[in-house]
């Protein structure tokens, strides 16, 4: 058995105190948001206490989707690659990039020299997205959606070049006999998210997957447990997302929480079964329910 953890959205604190210069734009927006919300609804010893969890969950790999942190501060991301490290080892977790990662243009330069371990492909090195990461009956497949945006705005854009190299991979990875995962930050279907928040081309890779189908997809941004399902060429793939790993509150889908998926070898191929666990009403971390992935 392969057991999968997926986490997404700790969004880590608390913002490191940023200069002056550094708050002209979209930043100066989200630290306003950061100082009156996200300040209280993100817990950090919470956060840890899920860690924990996964790791007393003996997972073969963990896979985190994004939003490690808040306005992409250049001090940001150091302390955010500390936290991977706390996760796993390079070959043993991977993350993607979400909106908060890529808040600004100088982003990207920054995440790569700094999580650029965890996003290498079988060569070692790190290329670029989309990433491919095979282990046991798996075949991680890695994309970045965070773009920069005006302020308010938190929509993502894989691309066309991305989708592209999408498609090349996923049609090679079938004929491998691997289960694809996909890890992508934003909802990548049409109405996954609420307007200003959507991937702007979410019909494009609703095709890519209609044509070339996945075994899995996995995704944050809502800071909620969903299921949705996309057409494959061999039927229906599920599509995951996760809650924030760091909520303090909220209703059972949205407290902090994470999903495991256990690849099983079959006769007639790779069986997956998924469950979560999380905060519960009483304070404890604990499960919370199995998660139906087929329709």
């Amino acid at each position: 058995m392969f057991r999968l953890v997926h986490l997404s959205d700790p969004h880590l604190g608390p913002i490191p105190d940023p200069r002056p210069s550094e708050l002209i734009g979209k930043r100066f927006a989200g630290f306003v948001n950061w100082s009156l919300r996200r300040r209280t609804s993100h817990d950090m010893a919470l956060l840890g206490r899920i860690v924990a969890d996964i790791q007393a969950q003996a997972p073969s790999h963990i896979a985190c989707t994004g939003d490690l942190i808040n306005i992409s501060l250049p001090s940001e991301f150091g302390p955010a690659a500390e936290f991977m490290g706390r996760l796993g080892s390079p070959t043993t977790a991977s993350v993607v990039p979400g909106n908060h990662d890529s808040y600004v243009s100088s982003a990207q330069p920054e995440i790569g020299k700094h999580w650029g371990p965890w996003m290498t492909t079988d060569s070692g090195r790190f290329e670029g997205f989309p990433y491919i990461r095979m282990m046991g009956p798996l075949a991680i497949v890695g994309l970045s959606s965070g773009i920069s945006t005006w302020p308010l705005l938190a929509t993502g854009r894989l691309g066309q070049r991305q989708r592209d190299d999408l498609k090349s991979a996923l049609k090679f990875l079938k004929t491998q006999g691997l289960a694809r995962v996909i890890l992508i930050h934003h909802p990548p279907y049409r109405g996954g998210a609420k307007p200003g928040r959507t991937l702007t081309d979410a019909a494009e890779f609703e095709a890519i997957i209609a044509e070339t189908g996945a075994e899995l997809i996995l995704h944050g941004h809502n800071h909620r447990t969903s299921i949705a399902y996309l057409e494959g060429p061999d039927g229906l793939v599920p599509v995951v997302g996760a809650p924030s790993a760091s909520a303090a509150r909220g209703t059972p889908g949205h407290r902090a929480g994470y999903h495991i998926f256990d690849f099983d070898m079959t006769e007639t191929g790779i069986a997956i079964a998924g469950h979560t666990r999380g905060l519960l009403e009483s304070g404890e971390i604990g499960p919370i329910g199995t998660l139906k992935l087929m329709a």
